[in-house]
């Protein structure tokens, strides 16, 4: 559950905090003037778009190979990228020479550009998030069981701080007045800028398209410190909320009988709670980055390896060791000293057993623990179908050659020996 709360929640908490500062500002300078919703239209379909991309992108990742064919997800996050600064470039551009101006066009570019950024932000943030649904049943199980139930719980939780925070950020950001809003907007547009430039380059460098120590340096610490990135966002975003409360403690706005006094207070109220709700959103979002990611990522200390007897070029594993239902691991240590691991565990309900490799295709050999009588994989969480343990696919131990002869379980040194590749 904590695995997909932390991801779904550190892909969208960037984009939830600039799109609502985005709904905040632009209608605000667009459409004060005129009366008309037309920043706000244009906004709108500018996301909306976004989030038909998206869902075109994490379709096309999950069930096809159209986008490995034409330059992979990395290529495909340059050109959003770089739509994303060109129009953060020339929103800055407009409203500095026209923001505090009448005319409708030079307004309608200025949507434009906002428009462009938030398709930005949903289309690189979003098709991740809808992809992790692929992932929920690797192992097999029941819908209805309390693996899958846990995951989905923690991915809909994601889901839902993200569009709280979306929503509280809009609203404080209303709040503020039109350069408080513009200033708040442009810092945090201008570390999510740095951050794409970024990643541009990581991925430029990886393709070999540039080249040279700088840009090496640059694409380096990117990526080693992106966290830094979304700390940075949050430590802009906290301001506005404790800035908000603060105003109002200190009310002085007049008024010139109760109701209106009653009206100035319920507003000031509403405030609070949405700069509360704002804070409580930032507290989540860093417990996310900090104490769950801890705990998610807890090493599980795998059953030792267990001794078997080694005739001629084999392991030979008696079938009363291994008839308990319970995983068992082996090891065997190949002549250029690096041990590969395998398991065995009896399938449920049958006189077959399941046997691989400790590790698999997708984790490496992070191997498999026994987890209240299931297989789960020590990397990714996926809870294993036992009686799939055997055959490709998924998650599933790397298939091994072996056979069943005389109540043994016979594997060939050989076997484990082509495989020491994985444990190395």
């Amino acid at each position: 559950m904590l695995k997909f709360f932390i991801t779904v929640t550190k892909d969208l908490v960037s984009a939830a905090i600039l799109i609502g500062m985005l709904y905040a500002f632009i209608p605000r300078i667009c459409d004060r003037e005129t009366g008309r919703n037309t920043g706000r239209t244009i906004l709108s379909a500018g996301t909306c778009l976004g989030a038909a991309v998206a869902v075109v992108i994490a379709v096309l990742k999950n069930t096809t190979k159209v986008i490995d064919k034409t330059g992979g997800t990395g290529m495909w996050n340059v050109y959003i990228f770089s739509a994303s600064l060109a129009a953060m470039l020339l929103f800055w551009v407009m409203y500095g020479i026209f923001g505090k101006k009448t005319g409708g066009k030079a307004k309608t570019v200025i949507a434009v550009c906002g428009a462009v950024m938030s398709l930005a932000f949903i289309a690189y943030a979003l098709p991740s998030v809808l992809g992790y649904p692929f992932n929920f049943n690797l192992g097999g199980e029941s819908v209805l069981s309390t693996a899958f139930i846990y995951r989905f719980v923690g991915y809909l939780f994601g889901i839902i701080l993200g569009i709280l925070l979306f929503l509280a950020v809009y609203q404080c950001s209303k709040r503020m007045s039109d350069k408080e809003c513009f200033v708040f907007l442009s810092i945090a547009l201008f570390i999510n800028g740095f951050w794409q430039f970024a990643k541009i380059v990581q991925v430029l460098h990886a393709k070999r398209i540039i080249s040279g120590h700088f840009w090496f340096t640059l694409a380096r610490y990117s990526s080693n410190y992106s966290d830094f990135f979304i700390y940075a966002m949050l430590a802009v975003g906290v301001i506005m909320p404790v800035m908000l409360v603060i105003r109002s403690m200190n009310v002085k706005e007049p008024y010139s009988n109760p109701a209106q006094h009653r009206k100035i207070r319920a507003k000031w109220r509403n405030t609070r709670r949405w700069s509360v709700l704002y804070a409580f959103c930032l507290v989540m979002v860093v417990l996310n980055l900090t104490a769950f990611t801890a705990i998610d990522n807890k090493v599980v200390e795998l059953s030792p390896v267990e001794e078997c007897e080694i005739r001629d070029d084999a392991l030979y594993i008696p079938f009363t060791q291994v008839e308990d239902g319970h995983l068992h691991r082996f090891a065997f240590t190949t002549p250029d000293n690096i041990a590969v691991r395998f398991i065995v565990i009896k399938k449920p309900n049958s006189s077959a057993y399941g046997i691989g490799l400790d590790a698999c295709d997708i984790c490496g050999e992070t191997g498999y623990y026994e987890r209240n009588g299931q297989v789960v994989c020590n990397l990714c969480d996926v809870v294993m179908n036992i009686n799939t343990i055997g055959f490709k696919g998924g998650c599933n131990p790397i298939v091994i050659d072996y056979k069943v002869e005389n109540g043994y379980i016979i594997v060939p040194k050989s076997t484990l020996i082509e495989h020491q590749d994985e444990f190395k």
